[in-house]
């Protein structure tokens, strides 16, 4: 309680010393214009990676507001729209406060820069933004890699009515080290492993392309720290962050509890096909892991094929989480034993995939991958298996 009145405390002090800069000439302009940057919070997925918006205020109106890029409507259709990869976000105007209330609840940090751009520059992206939230401009079709409030941000300032190529980025990715899309994701999502994991499974091979400069600012902490090193004709353009709310999220990554479970379960399917006096309980494993993995194959299909989220597509997953699992599980149709034959050496390839970086692989997935090595070795024993002939 002492802690979160003292952050809104801080949070007012912060805000006091705002108003009163915001007051002041600044080059001739009466704006000011700052971007906010959101950390992540944990009650909803979509909160894991933060938020980005941008705030004006205009001395001379009295104004305070924020673009935001994150607002959607909610509708009777909502959940299937976002499933689909169909929803359609756009950009909203409230207030500061409006859009601050939110994070002051839950105790989430927000940052500000403040854009060190003349009048002229200031009018430009003011304009832009005002055009962008117009009923016939506002909405957009989201994307969480390639199309989002961070992107939406970042490309405002390479327009040729902003910017132009005046306006060049700061290097913002780590140093010496090559990043790729799902390399970012299971970082923020290190507190999450069943998320992190039920991701892995349902994200194809195009988010392991290499990270350009531009493509790692579709995350909020990366776009501040492309603009704050950013530069128009060689001048910085934005001053150093600045706290206005603290964070008082946890940290602790916990317990692994889905790799473990992910390792009972490969450990169970194991010592049944192995232990004769066990056979019941391998009977047990064999069939529902191989059930659920097909089911798993049916949910990557539909993502890859039915939907319209990018990062679902060219998923070779499907090598391990074959589809007609289902009907090896409960059915034995001829040539089991060349099903399994294929089978294996498909769950082979995911493993030189992950070797050649063309699809990564998390480690909670390793159990499972060598516990259907185990079922369709076992398959194929009990498939050329002569039964004795009776003298």
């Amino acid at each position: 309680m002492m802690a979160s009145l003292l952050a809104i405390m801080g949070y007012f002090a912060v805000e006091a010393q705002v108003r009163s800069e915001a007051s002041a000439p600044d080059s001739g302009s009466h704006l000011r214009i700052s971007l906010l940057t959101c950390g992540p919070g944990d009650e909803e997925i979509y909160e894991v990676f933060g938020h980005t918006a941008v705030r004006v205020m205009d001395s001379v109106e009295k104004t305070d507001i924020v673009f935001n890029y994150g607002m959607f409507e909610y509708g009777a259709d909502f959940q299937i729209k976002f499933m689909r990869g169909k929803l359609l976000y756009c950009v909203g105007i409230e207030t500061f406060q409006e859009f601050v209330q939110e994070y002051v609840v839950a105790k989430r940090r927000v940052e500000e820069q403040v854009l060190l751009l003349d009048g002229k520059q200031k009018e430009s992206i003011y304009s832009f933004l005002e055009w962008n939230a117009e009923p016939a401009n506002k909405y957009y079709k989201y994307d969480f890699f390639f199309d989002n409030c961070a992107t939406r941000i970042r490309d405002i300032f390479n327009r040729p009515g902003v910017f132009g190529k005046d306006f060049v980025f700061g290097d913002v990715r780590p140093a010496g080290k090559a990043l790729t899309f799902r390399d970012i994701i299971n970082k923020y999502f290190y507190k999450d492993h069943w998320t992190r994991l039920g991701v892995n499974i349902l994200l194809g091979s195009k988010i392991d392309a290499k990270m350009t400069n531009a493509d790692i600012m579709f995350l909020p902490d990366y776009l501040r720290d492309g603009v704050g090193s950013a530069t128009v004709k060689g001048v910085k353009v934005a001053a150093a962050p600045v706290q206005l709310l603290p964070s008082s999220q946890s940290t602790e990554a916990g317990i692994n509890w889905a790799l473990i479970f992910t390792s009972v379960l490969a450990l169970l399917t194991i010592i049944g096909l192995s232990v004769p006096q066990l056979h019941v309980l391998g009977r047990i494993m064999s069939t529902s892991l191989l059930f659920i993995s097909g089911l798993l194959g049916l949910l990557i299909l539909v993502m890859w094929f039915a939907t319209n989220h990018q990062g679902c597509s060219n998923n070779f997953n499907i090598l391990w989480a074959l589809p007609t699992n289902i009907i090896i599980a409960f059915f034995n149709p001829k040539g089991k034993s060349r099903y399994s034959v294929i089978a294996s050496l498909l769950v082979v390839v995911v493993f030189m995939l992950h070797v050649l970086s063309i699809q990564g692989l998390i480690i909670e997935l390793v159990p499972v991958l060598i516990a259907l090595l185990f079922i369709y070795g076992t398959i194929y024993r009990k498939s050329t298996i002569k039964p004795a002939i009776n003298a």
